[in-house]
């Protein structure tokens, strides 16, 4: 048995949480997000709490069952009260701005980098160089965040780059260690 995947998952208040044909819809305060559950996934809701079970032991049954978990507890977090991810512009010359609905970045190219905002994330940028992502799906503010990021990733010998806030670069000394 899966130790994640048993966990009863507790219903927040305010939080309404549904399973309807194979569908499971959770709507809080900041909105609305609904997951379609594996077929080998059986999904009840009894007493305030969630409880996910497997119908089956196959390799995959047993492999989205604590998955499955996961995600209904993150769409009940995401819906109450949201995630963000914090990321840093380290660099001369590099900055960020938002105009109308993109992100529009200096980092170092001979042209502005336009990132669109997608519907459902909220990007905003606190100070020229901090950029804050916020948004209700924890993958999709995670993968937004990477999508930023790739566009320039912090580089090892000067840490120049966009990085998330607690990440920490390894640096490289560089062509003047060698010849010591």
């Amino acid at each position: 048995m899966s130790r994640i995947g048993k966990k009863p998952i507790v219903i927040l208040e305010k939080v309404k949480v549904e399973v309807k044909d194979m569908i499971v819809s959770v709507e809080g305060p900041k909105g609305k997000l609904t997951y379609k559950i594996p077929a080998a996934i059986t999904v009840a809701i009894s007493d305030g709490k969630v409880n996910v079970a497997r119908c089956n032991d196959t390799k995959a049954a047993k492999s989205l069952h604590g998955l499955t978990r996961a995600l209904i507890a993150n769409m009940i977090k995401g819906v109450s009260s949201g995630y963000s991810k914090e990321l840093e512009i380290v660099g001369v010359g590099y900055r960020s701005e938002m105009k109308g609905k993109d992100l529009v970045m200096q980092l170092g190219f001979t042209h502005p980098v336009n990132y669109p905002q997608p519907d459902d994330i909220k990007i905003e940028v606190v100070k020229q160089t901090k950029i804050i992502i916020q948004g209700l799906d924890k993958c999709r503010v995670g993968q937004v965040a990477a999508e930023i990021r790739k566009i320039r990733p912090p580089e090892p010998y000067k840490g120049t780059g966009i990085k998330y806030k607690d990440e920490h670069i390894r640096r490289k000394l560089g062509k003047a260690a060698a010849t010591k």
